[in-house]
Order: structure tokens, then C-alpha cells, then sequence
């Protein structure tokens, strides 16, 4: 999952009401600074925690994250914790069902592609399996950035893994959500050089 605001800005990290530098996208808001914290960066292992990462970044796209993060229990339940086995047999009166719950993003292209996305995970297994795939796009880090215009969108990198996606049968993974993805779960560290949480994916 990716921040909100990769607009330019002048300045590296910003000192939080605790003292601690951090991003800026996750400096104000306590939803963003939370999950910027706890989680978006560190190592994600395992197909259903990586197939929730797929789908909530695939359903982000055109919105604001932290409208994903204030909706992801509600998408957990409605998704069955995202089991690739559940959402892989979902039919359609589920799509109907995810249609009409607001408490989602009530997308129709994007909720056909998240239960194609868990069909192409069950699918993998056979080949390795998703965490295989999508970690042996594990890159050493550049060098660090120093302000939120020095974080790229896509990398070559990015490019690849969302070719291979595709060609396994997965939707809405563009170089850009690939990139997304890779930097939420620890494939790639863009915190900025002067964020605390830097080398956090380390630890």
C-alpha cells in the first residue's frame, strides 16, 4: 500500500507532535501515521497477506489511501480475509453482494478483478506460489531519498513484476501499482533518508 502524495515538495521528513521525523504523506493524519509506522515497508510474507496487498492497492487507485485504510476491515469482511480459495469462488450474486455494500469501493471492474486475482493466486501454486514470485523481486535499496520528489513511481523493476503478473493472469497491476506494492511490503525502502522508519524492512 502506497501514501497518498507523491506531489513535489521542497523539504525531506517532517518532525511529528512526538519529536520523530517521518514521510510527509503520513506526518498529520493518525490513520496514516500509524500505518506509515507499523507497517508500510516491513517484510510481507505469505499468499493472503500479499493477495489483500494486491487487491487494496488495485482498488486505491484514482482515491485517496487513507480512504482504502479507513474502509479495510470493511474490505476484509467483505472479501473473507482475502483466502484465495474463498474470493476465488466467488459468483455472481457475490458481485452482486460487494456491489451493494458501501462500506466498500463499489467498483465492478475492480471487484471482478480482485476474484480473478485470487483465482490466478490458486493458480501459482503450481508454479511456486505468489510470495515466491513477487519476492524474487527483492532490489538492493538506491540511495536514499531526501524529499518526497526524489521517490519514483515505477522502476524497471516495478515494469517487470507487473508484466509477469499480467501474463499469470492478474488485473489492475500496472508498473505503477506494482510499484506501490513493492514499497509497502518491503520489496524496495523509499522512507526518506531523514525518516525514522528508514531500514525499517531490515529490522
Amino acid at each position: 500500500m502506497s501514501p497518498d502524495n507523491r506531489a513535489p515538495i521542497s523539504t525531506g521528513a517532517v518532525v511529528g507532535d512526538d519529536g520523530l521525523l517521518r514521510c510527509p504523506w503520513a506526518a498529520t493524519n493518525p490513520i496514516n501515521r500509524d500505518y506509515h509506522d507499523t507497517e508500510w515497508g516491513m517484510p510481507v510474507r505469505g499468499e493472503q497477506a500479499l493477495l489483500e496487498r494486491i487487491t487494496l492497492e488495485a482498488f486505491q487507485s484514482g482515491l485517496s489511501w487513507l480512504t482504502i485504510l479507513r474502509k479495510r476491515p470493511a474490505f476484509r469482511e467483505a472479501f473473507c480475509d482475502f483466502d484465495p480459495d474463498k474470493v476465488s469462488a466467488f459468483e455472481a450474486d457475490d458481485i452482486d453482494r460487494l456491489m451493494d455494500d458501501a462500506a466498500i469501493v463499489r467498483n465492478h471492474a475492480k471487484i471482478v478483478a480482485a476474484i480473478g486475482n485470487a483465482q490466478a493466486t490458486v493458480d501459482l501454486r503450481e508454479h511456486g506460489g505468489l510470495d515466491a514470485l513477487i519476492w524474487s523481486y527483492r532490489i538492493d535499496d538506491p540511495p536514499a531519498p531526501r524529499t518526497p520528489a526524489d521517490v519514483p513511481t515505477t522502476s524497471a523493476e516495478s515494469k517487470e513484476l507487473a508484466r509477469d503478473l499480467k501474463r499469470r493472469g492478474f488485473a489492475f497491476v500496472g508498473p505503477t501499482t506494482a510499484h506501490a506494492l513493492m514499497e509497502a511490503i518491503g520489496l524496495v525502502d523509499t522512507h526518506l533518508a531523514d525518516c525514522h522508519r528508514r531500514g525499517c524492512r531490515d529490522l
